[in-house]
């Protein structure tokens, strides 16, 4: 999503006529989007604090503007006076003020820094035509916002209640995707599965005159139904509203890959419970359950917190025991730290670093075991890959599984989806060569 954010934010500088420029010294303004959901990220907007005022010193008509997903206790950190007299940034603004960039900047020097509580607007800033950072795949937010509050999260404190964008905009922007040879659609929200149409009207005309507003399911038929040959893929799903109707549309199959990826967070049913997740472990491995019988071959993926307040030992072992179970594709591994103004926050954080790498460590270990078990099964099978980096002449992508296939070529093929046969694997990435185009590479054999 602060990908996104910063797409938008580009759009509005282009039409102001901004442009930008590989070196920072000869910039009038400077804009960081941050996400305040992990300390690291706020961290690093710290680390560059310095660098700012050394630059601001050398020009002191220099603007910079801080936006994105943002506590306002962090709001205010980078507001107040350091130095001498020097801010960290002339402006912060909510990402959902963002369409009062020109305003703002227009304004004069002589008003007074401050943040910009006062400057609400509706929350359409995700109508705002980005400027895509990529020309095959692209980001579009169906939704914004989270009614969950999970214990360690802010982002209900930082993007607010959940908002859903209409479904028309949605598929205008997405038609208009795959007319410029976009590839890659990635639908984004905090919870994409409480995604609801705001727009009943729109929904009565596409529900075959239900009335009813367009909820995920249906929104992932709609898109399936676009014409054209690309993917769509979605993130991130909260298990809890994960119900057979979301496991019906992705077995629709067609443009929806196989890949799914659904945060855990914990496998002990306490510790959910203290995260304020609405499940129990069970009810988890139900799901999966479920998805891999109506999609056989699916990949799954997950994200997890280890070190938990007050998270046992033995608490941590059922974690460790859902891993083996499930035999995860790939998991985003967190340490928990503390975020200002969640719940956790209240709790008294009893897990040493020391704890929390050894546990990290013991699940990354699982986890490669099963993730070289699965892709070791690739080996000799045909895949269609979408290129999306290039080092010299490797070319790394992603195939319908979103597993990461590095290819040798001479040939430019960024942006391509390419026929290839995989020829080696590793835990985390496979290895393969491209195929002639006469070879039938969707026959995954």
């Amino acid at each position: 999503m602060n990908i996104s954010d910063a797409e938008r934010v580009s759009a509005i500088l282009e039409s102001m006529k901004y442009k930008k420029t590989p070196n920072v010294n000869e910039a009038d303004l400077i804009v960081i989007t941050m996400c305040s959901v992990r300390q690291s990220a706020v961290d690093r907007v710290h680390g560059l604090v310095q660098k700012i005022k050394k630059l601001k010193a050398k020009s002191p008509n220099l603007k910079t503007i801080l936006t994105g997903c943002i506590l306002k206790k962090d709001k205010k950190i980078f507001t107040m006076p350091t130095g001498r007299q020097v801010k960290d940034f002339d402006y912060v603004i909510d990402i959902r003020d963002i369409k009062k960039l020109p305003k703002i900047l227009a304004w004069s020097n002589s008003h007074d820094r401050r943040e910009l509580t006062t400057l609400k607007s509706p929350n359409d800033y995700l109508n705002i035509t980005p400027k895509y950072s990529s020309k095959f795949y692209a980001n579009v937010p169906i939704m914004t916002g989270c009614n969950n509050f999970c214990a360690y999260c802010v982002v209900p404190y930082t993007r607010e209640r959940e908002i859903s964008r209409p479904a028309e905009k949605i598929i205008s922007e997405i038609k208009s995707l795959i007319k410029n040879g976009y590839k890659e659609i990635w639908l984004l929200g905090q919870n994409v599965n409480s995604y609801k149409d705001p727009s009943t009207s729109f929904g009565a005309a596409q529900d075959k005159g239900s009335g009813q507003a367009i909820n995920f399911p249906t929104l992932l038929k709609m898109v399936n139904d676009i014409q054209g040959n690309f993917w769509i893929r979605f993130t991130s799903s909260h298990p809890k509203d994960f119900n057979d109707e979301v496991i019906n549309a992705l077995a629709i199959g067609g443009k929806i890959t196989p890949y799914l990826n659904l945060p855990v967070q914990a496998g002990d049913d306490k510790v959910l419970k203290d995260m304020n997740r609405h499940y129990t472990s069970k009810d988890y491995k139900n799901k999966i359950k479920k998805l891999r019988k109506k999609i056989p071959g699916i990949a799954i993926s997950t994200d997890i917190i280890v070190g938990f307040p007050g998270e046992t030992k033995k608490q941590f072992k059922n974690t460790v025991e859902l891993f083996r179970e499930v035999k995860f594709d790939m998991a985003y591994i967190n340490k928990y730290s503390a975020r200002d103004g969640t719940a956790a926050s209240k709790l008294k954080d009893n897990i040493s670093i020391f704890e929390k790498k050894r546990r990290e460590k013991v699940l990354t270990e699982i986890l490669k075991q099963t993730a070289l078990e699965k892709n070791k099964k690739l080996v000799g099978k045909k895949a269609i890959v979408l290129i999306n980096e290039n080092r010299g002449k490797n070319y790394f992508g992603k195939n319908e599984h979103y597993k990461t296939i590095k290819i040798k070529s001479d040939k430019n093929i960024l942006g391509k989806l390419v026929k290839v046969k995989i020829t080696e694997a590793q835990p985390f990435i496979l290895s393969g060569s491209i195929l002639p185009a006469r070879s039938e590479a969707e026959d995954k054999t």
